[in-house]
């Protein structure tokens, strides 16, 4: 199978926003012209409509001449920003070069109000140098805690992750030992299938997969078990529109079917099948694995194991992703939701 890779996030290490971004656009357009209202209605001593307008369209001109100048500037050096540093004192330089070069444009085409060249020059430099130096911090600042939160949800999703102890293990290594000695074609494919399992199972916690490459763990996990159980275990797959590129967290839907067959079908003789059925309406996915009750199963593993992927999944998707348990006379069904996405957006996630 093809190895779990680790979703490369689109965030940078770059504490400015990506002035790239229609959205971060859209914000700094709409706070400079707050910013223009401000400025226009707290000089103002007599409600005079017609100069209230033209100062506003005045200001707002200047105002958005230069944010819209500095974030296309900021774009179009960005890929060359790499230490924060250097970034917080080339962007505060860049502002100011800019807002002496739109303060020119200004003073040439007479948009001035004011006589004096050198008192408007420098009234806009030291404007901008203020709003500079509190916008430069603020963004610093929430960089810095958008980089602790990042932190502490890695850290509890690797400490979920190595909570995860799957109950096949001995189980797994009784059926190895049973075919060493009469088949060992096949002890050999179980160690070579359970080697690949608990490698994933090491991998780092942040990883995300294909929806294709946890299916083919589970079917590999399924494999070892059906060696077990043999004709105990039946399986019913309708999965069939759930798309092979969707992203999730890496064994997310294992543990739900490890669950199915240890509470499951392993307490009744007889034995079972378990149903793992996919719906998906276009943005959010729903997997159900259900499985027959045993009258036998108390199923607090299955209560400690999804309490694990539902707080798992509150660290990947926050309120975006839902596990809920319907638990009936003789079935016991798990529905995991999630929102479909194919390629990794951390503005998505985590919210």
């Amino acid at each position: 199978m093809n190895t779990p890779t680790k979703i490369k996030s689109s965030d940078d290490n770059l504490f400015l926003p990506n002035s790239c971004d229609v959205y971060t656009v859209f914000l700094g357009v709409l706070v400079t012209e707050l910013l223009a209202f401000v400025f226009v209605l707290v000089p103002l001593t007599d409600w005079n409509y017609t100069k209230l307008v033209t100062d506003l369209a005045m200001v707002s001109l200047f105002m958005q001449w230069v944010t819209l100048g500095t974030m296309g500037a900021l774009c179009l050096i960005r890929r060359w920003l790499s230490n924060n540093t250097a970034a917080a004192f080339i962007s505060y330089l860049l502002i100011l070069i800019i807002t002496w070069l739109v303060s020119e444009i200004a003073w040439r085409l007479n948009l001035s109000s004011s006589s004096h060249y050198l008192l408007f020059l420098g009234r806009n430099l030291g404007i901008s140098t203020i709003i500079t130096a509190i916008a430069l911090r603020y963004f610093y600042v929430q960089f810095q805690w958008k980089q602790e939160t990042k932190a502490n949800a890695n850290s509890r999703a690797q400490a979920l992750q190595a909570r995860i102890r799957p109950h096949f293990l001995f189980n797994s290594m009784n059926t190895i030992a049973s075919l060493i000695r009469f088949q060992p074609e096949k002890a050999e494919y179980v160690v070579e299938e359970f080697s690949e399992l608990f490698r994933a199972s090491l991998a780092d916690a942040k990883t995300f997969v294909t929806f294709k490459q946890e299916l083919t763990l589970c079917k590999q996990y399924l494999d070892i078990e059906t060696l077990r159980l043999g004709g105990r275990l039946q399986l019913d797959w309708k999965i069939y529109n759930i798309p092979e590129d969707a992203l999730v967290p890496l064994l997310s839907l294992q543990p739900l079917l490890e669950n199915a067959i240890y509470h499951g079908i392993q307490p009744l003789e007889e034995g079972g099948t378990v149903t793992i059925t996919g719906l998906f309406d276009g943005k959010q996915i729903k997997l159900i694995v259900e499985n027959p009750l045993a009258v036998i199963s108390q199923h607090r593993g299955n209560s400690i194991a999804q309490n694990n992927l539902q707080q798992r999944l509150q660290v990947f998707y926050g309120t975006q992703a839902k596990l809920s348990v319907q638990r009936n006379t003789d079935t016991y069904r798990v529905i995991m939701s999630f929102p479909y996405k194919d390629e990794y957006d951390e503005n998505t996630y985590r919210r």
